[in-house]
């Protein structure tokens, strides 16, 4: 493998989850301040999903306050705690970038009729657990052993 695959490879998580355009997502983000550490939440639509690997980024979209706000994510970013899914939203394009002109009601996607809301998640790399190489003693010598034994008990 080569030496820039190998590195990438163990920045990785092992599992991600399903990310769809037009999805309502909670994005569980771990914010450090100061000495403390917490979770914070990030509740919107994802607008794009872009590139491939350690590199693949989701952005997702909110309004707060009138004001429209995205955020970009990485998806093996360690800060990520985990994503869920709040609604499945029914999208015909790649990119959502029309939101950004909508307000009110209209900025949000059409729901899918029907679709589960489940965390399904993408196993990318699987651990790999090596087993201890165990010694093979010979078993023919150890009977030929005991039955020597034996053989020198009966002839005492």
């Amino acid at each position: 493998m080569d030496i820039i695959k190998s590195i990438e490879h163990e920045q990785m998580k092992n599992k991600i989850p399903v990310l769809n355009v037009g999805d309502t997502v909670k994005v569980h983000v771990r914010v450090k301040e100061g000495n403390r550490e917490r979770i914070q939440i990030f509740e919107g639509i994802i607008i794009k999903v872009q590139g491939g690997g350690v590199n693949k980024t989701f952005t997702v979209r909110k309004t707060s306050y009138g004001v429209g706000v995205e955020k970009t994510f990485l998806v093996h970013s360690p800060t990520i705690e985990k994503v869920e899914v709040v609604r499945v939203g029914k999208a015909r394009r790649a990119k959502l970038f029309y939101l950004r002109d909508r307000l009110g009601k209209s900025a949000k996607t059409k729901e899918k009729i029907g679709a589960r809301i489940e965390t399904k998640e993408v196993t990318i790399k699987e651990e790999l657990v090596e087993e201890p190489a165990q010694e093979q003693v010979p078993v023919a010598e150890e009977t030929q052993t005991t039955e020597e034994a034996k053989a020198e008990e009966t002839a005492e």
